[in-house]
């Protein structure tokens, strides 16, 4: 015979077992070693030794499997933890580099600052002193006029010409750097300009305050020490973004004031050039704060602009990743139609021909063994078909192709039909089925097939993982809200917390479906699921170790049939009549 196939010779039998029927074996696991070992006592002694050693195999194969898919559960959960730890590291090296980049970027700029800044100080510079020309020209006009009353009209105009001519110049220099493109060298061109027209500005102002000191007329002196005053507080503000042009337009007029008050001598006049030296201090610390705050702003403008980017590229991403979603969707939806009907036509062969021949339809089998053979080929066609059948009801949900074919049901009656029709399975295998049903409850508006697959679904589920002598509880009644529910609660071995999101996936089972000789595809709850979210209800999984599996679902008031009183008949309708009814009218009246 061909690989895969065993024979067991006794001594009036001949018999041969291939691996398909291991598989069927297998897959129902005591049964089968049952099955073999009256296999056993029919065969003879040289018999008897190989189909122990084939019962052997089946229990290995058995162990095997369970081994297997506990080590195939194990390795994704590996798997997933690597896949975290990879990409954690990733991003640890990208900020790493980031970090990095930052670094060097700071240490060869010629300010201090991330070149990608250095643009941006200069333009706030540039607006600053665009946006505050008018106010600069007045000022400057205002202390001239007032130096008037200590130097005379000739000094005063002849200042006053100087101070605006600079400022012109600064003004216009910062409207030309505005209108050129950022460039390393332009930026460096401009700084270097910048903090020479301050410069320049602020020894204008030294001359004005110069002259009015070494008069020594009455009130001079104040009014030279109100003019530093002035001119250090606005270029503080006005220049901050530059530290170097702000000590430029600073430094000297203070420096200027300080000296004359030293070189006086007189107590008073000392304690005059302390206060303009600390005043001097002080502004320059605020010129350096609103500096510091520049720069915050445009790092927190920056790390803006980066992460609208790294969203934008996520969103593009995610954008990409769905539309290959949705492509892939529809080839698995076109794979999973066209293999149905590739799948379904073979299988209707082999049903309808092993029924024919498990049935014994056209005479008896000369071999015993053929008939109960037939029947193994028939309930593994149906299982087959079933599988099917479940995985393009999952994929039709995933899809959103699922069409419901509404209609007034009784949630009663469907969880009744199918409590009856588990209950020979229950039966079988000792498990007590209890039902709890709320009389006089209306009719629902939903999908009875798929309300009949939900109730098979679910206590299916129950009646598999319980064990001898337990007992499965299925309950309909009331919600709080108005709406219906129903419940089906076993007393099983229960479901460990962290696996409740793993058999709610598609394909997913848990460590006691692992173990269990009857397994299944992992779909039922998930296509559960599906046909009541479908239905606008609530799906809702309780379970305790060593106590049992309790499922809720809900559908809403909504779909609740409440039941209305009969339209009466108030008869044919009578046409009026216009005498009778100016009659009224006039009896009205």
């Amino acid at each position: 015979m061909r690989a895969g196939t065993y024979q067991v010779r006794g001594k009036t039998k001949l018999f041969a077992l291939d691996r398909a029927h291991l598989r069927f074996i297998n897959h129902k696991n005591q049964p089968g070693i049952n099955h073999l070992r009256a296999m056993v006592a029919a065969a003879g002694a040289k018999g008897r030794a190989a189909a122990l050693r084939l019962a052997g195999s089946a229990k290995r194969t058995a162990g095997d499997r369970e081994r297997y898919c506990v080590m195939t559960s194990y390795s994704a959960r590996g798997d997933e933890t690597a896949a975290d730890a990879a990409r954690a590291a990733h991003e640890r090296r990208l900020m790493l580099n980031r970090s990095v980049r930052e670094a060097r970027d700071v240490l060869t700029s010629t300010s201090g600052v991330k070149p990608a800044f250095n643009y941006e100080l200069l333009r706030l510079y540039a607006e600053h002193r665009i946006g505050a020309s008018v106010a600069l020209f007045m000022l400057i006009s205002l202390v001239g006029i007032a130096s008037s009353l200590w130097t005379g009209g000739l000094g005063a105009v002849l200042w006053t010409l100087i101070a605006l001519t600079i400022h012109s110049m600064n003004v216009a220099a910062c409207r030309r750097f505005l209108a050129s493109p950022a460039s390393p060298a332009l930026m460096q061109r401009y700084r270097i300009l910048f903090t020479l027209f301050d410069l320049i500005f602020g020894v204008s102002w030294v001359l004005i305050v110069n002259v009015l000191v070494g008069l020594g007329a009455q009130g001079s002196g104040d009014f030279s020490l109100f003019a530093m005053l002035l001119v250090v507080a606005v270029f503080s503000m006005l220049a901050a973004s530059i530290p170097s042009a702000v000590y430029a337009a600073t430094i000297p007029v203070a420096a200027v004031v300080s000296l004359h008050y030293l070189l006086r001598g007189t107590p008073q006049d000392v304690v005059l050039a302390i206060l303009t030296i600390g005043a001097e201090a002080y502004f320059v610390m605020v010129a350096g704060r609103l500096h510091i705050a520049a720069v915050s702003a445009l790092e927190a403008r920056g790390q803006l602009d980066t992460l609208i980017g790294e969203l934008e590229q996520s969103k593009a991403k995610s954008d990409e990743a769905a539309r290959l979603a949705e492509a892939a969707n529809l080839a698995k939806s076109r794979f999973l139609a066209q293999m149905s009907h590739e799948l379904r036509t073979p299988l209707n062969a082999i049903l309808g021909f092993s029924e024919v021949m498990k049935n014994e339809v056209l005479g008896g089998h000369a071999v015993p063994a053929y008939k109960e053979y037939a029947a193994d080929i028939h309930q593994s066609g149906e299982h087959l078909l079933n599988l099917i059948n479940e995985i393009l009801d999952l994929s039709r949900i995933e899809a959103g192709r699922y069409e419901l074919n509404e209609e007034p049901v009784s949630l009663v009656d469907i969880a009744d039909d199918c409590t009856y029709l588990m209950k020979m399975r229950a039966t079988n295998r000792g498990i007590t089925l209890h039902t709890l049903f709320e009389s006089n409850l209306p009719k629902i508006w939903a999908d009875e097939r798929a309300v009949r697959q939900v109730a098979l679904n679910l206590l299916s589920n129950a009646i598999k993982f319980t064990p001898q002598g337990g007992e499965v509880f299925t309950k309909v009644g009331w919600t709080a809200s108005g709406g219906q529910y129903l419940s089906v609660r076993d007393t099983g071995p229960g479901i460990p917390e962290e696996e409740i999101p793993v058999v709610m996936a598609s394909f997913g089972q848990g460590s006691n479906s692992i173990k269990s000789a009857e397994q299944g595809a992992g779909l039922g709850l998930p296509i559960v699921k599906g046909l009541i979210d479908l239905h606008g209800g609530t799906f809702t999984l309780r379970s305790k170790l060593r106590e049992g599996t309790e499922v809720i679902v809900t559908l809403p008031p909504e779909r609740v049939m409440a039941a209305l009183a009969p339209v009466t008949d108030a008869g044919p309708l009578q046409p009026r009549q216009p005498g009778k009814d100016k009659q009224t009218a006039t009896t009205r009246a």
